[in-house]
């Protein structure tokens, strides 16, 4: 982790700092958020260059499998919101489905998945997931 911020010397402004995009579940919308959050991340790639080439990569694999397991598993709309902070990306997906993630055997050979959580958890710093009566909020924060 960074020790010292690496933002300009003046605060960002709210619409700089954060970005919130909904989607009503349809498969394109894997797609869409994947769009949404490069579109966010090159607006802060130029107040804040990544750290290392691949953190926008990363960010960017964990916000569409996070998408794709809502598509998936939760049907019904989801909202993308990220944010930037001290020294990296905090990126929440809000999906409708109060079923909690749960790591599955990966099996490449029988197309049944279970590699996208993996990629979550290895990829984030830290990963929590708050249920709620309406679904629940998966939070993971990202190096940038």
């Amino acid at each position: 982790m960074a020790t010292e911020p690496r933002w300009k010397d003046s605060p960002p402004s709210e619409t700089d700092a954060h970005h919130v995009s909904r989607f009503t579940g349809a498969l394109a919308d894997v797609t869409g958020a994947r769009l949404a959050a490069e579109d966010f991340l090159r607006g802060l790639a130029r107040d804040a260059p990544p750290s290392s080439p691949d953190h926008l990569d990363d960010v960017l694999l964990v916000v569409a499998e996070l998408a794709a397991n809502a598509v998936q598993y939760a049907p019904g709309p989801f909202e993308l919101r990220m944010g930037r902070t001290s020294d990296g990306v905090h990126v929440v997906m809000c999906d409708s489905s109060t079923t909690l993630p749960t790591p599955r055997r990966f099996r490449p050979h029988n197309g049944g998945g279970g590699i996208g959580w993996y990629l979550i958890e290895v990829l984030g710093e830290q990963v929590s997931v708050v249920p709620h009566e309406h679904g629940k909020d998966i939070h993971v924060f990202l190096p940038w």
